[in-house]
């Protein structure tokens, strides 16, 4: 699949493309990241492949990721309408201001006032609600989006980081008010983290939402560049939020064994890397739209780029799928069990035998 083989994101029109540029790295003021040059540099190479799609923040970098972008290809009128720009609110900036940042109407007004500015346009392809705002209404959320909307500065809408519930609350808000709906979820999705299954992503699905996964290397662990034998002792994955567990190591072992088969195989042109298995296979998951992948380097945007080439047999997808399987949280393990009850059946998981057991061990009352 090319770069250009855009995909309408959600429920909208906006096409984008399969592998999303998130531009967190973009910027020294963290301490680590791309020099302006590089990330120059990235974005032109991305979008010489026929990529259109960024992804920023206000708080990446200080707001100096906002503002590369915006010498860059913001104040380039080319340049900027074929692109589709995403950035988003609710980080504060402003240390000891309680409205610097949230999903407040005084926050989110100000938030994008300054996105602008540092962007170098007119309008906002994308606003993410970053986080979810516990203090703040959801309803005040939905109505000033859609303000921003009606006033031209924000063309689509969507959530990031926020319980599956909070969504469906802040989505029909939106449709019963005939507000701007969401139409993309931002969510942490990969080999390592696949709990989003249980709710966030058929959530996305049923409401209009075109799913965007960050982290889908695990914070680097998923490029097998530290399997279990050569990990720096007392190693910590940058931007993640947890070291590595036995799992994640055979998750490790699992891709490396994957990408191995898969190079040469007839299907794959070239030699594949664990990264690239990892990135198609997030990026074939059921209500996937686009994926961010990030890039400090050249080499690393090439290499994350080329993951679109990668072809994964079904069988690779199963083996995969299950080394990392985890047990989702109730009701769904309890869901699994009893869906040929619900279909009328008398088997579960295809034993014929009583739906309902009760016996020594399983004396509890019926439900």
């Amino acid at each position: 699949m090319p770069l250009d083989h855009y995909i309408t994101l959600g429920r909208s029109g906006l096409k984008v493309s399969p592998l999303c540029l998130g531009t967190m790295t973009f910027g020294e003021d963290w301490g680590w990241g791309s020099d302006i040059e590089t990330s120059k540099k990235v974005i032109d190479t991305y979008i010489d492949r026929g990529g259109n799609f960024l992804d920023t923040a206000n708080i990446y970098t200080k707001g100096h990721s906002e503002k590369i972008i915006g010498d860059h290809v913001g104040k380039d009128p080319a340049k900027r309408d074929r692109l589709v720009i995403a950035t988003k609110c609710t980080g504060n900036l402003f240390s000891g201001d309680p409205n610097g940042g949230g999903s407040g109407r005084k926050s989110m007004m100000a938030a994008v006032e300054e996105s602008l500015r540092r962007l170098k346009t007119d309008y906002i392809d994308l606003l993410w609600s970053h986080f979810w705002d516990q203090h703040a209404p959801i309803d005040e959320l939905m109505r000033t989006v859609d303000d921003l909307v009606r006033a031209g500065k924000v063309r689509h809408f969507g959530f990031s980081d926020h319980p599956a519930w909070v969504c469906v609350q802040g989505q029909y808000e939106a449709i019963f008010r005939n507000w701007t709906p969401a139409v993309a979820l931002q969510i942490e999705y990969s080999l390592r983290q696949r709990t989003v299954e249980g709710d966030l992503i058929p959530m996305a699905q049923q409401m209009g939402m075109g799913v965007t996964p960050w982290s889908p290397l695990g914070g680097g662990i998923l490029t097998g560049k530290y399997p279990r034998d050569k990990m720096p002792r007392g190693y910590l994955p940058k931007r993640d939020w947890s070291a590595p567990t036995e799992k994640d190591f055979d998750i490790v072992d699992v891709l490396i064994s994957v990408a191995t088969q898969a190079s040469g195989d007839g299907q794959n042109p070239r030699a594949v890397t664990p990264a690239q298995v990892a990135l198609a296979w997030v990026q074939g998951k059921p209500g996937v739209s686009s994926t961010i992948i990030g890039a400090r380097t050249m080499e690393q945007l090439t290499a994350n780029l080329d993951a679109l080439d990668v072809t994964l047999s079904e069988a690779q997808i199963a083996l995969l799928d299950e080394v990392s399987d985890v047990e989702q949280a109730f009701p769904h393990p309890f869901l699994d069990k009893v869906k040929t009850v619900i279909q009328g059946g008398t088997t579960i998981n295809g034993d014929s035998r009583d739906p309902w057991p009760l016996g020594p061990d399983n004396d509890d009352e019926r439900h």
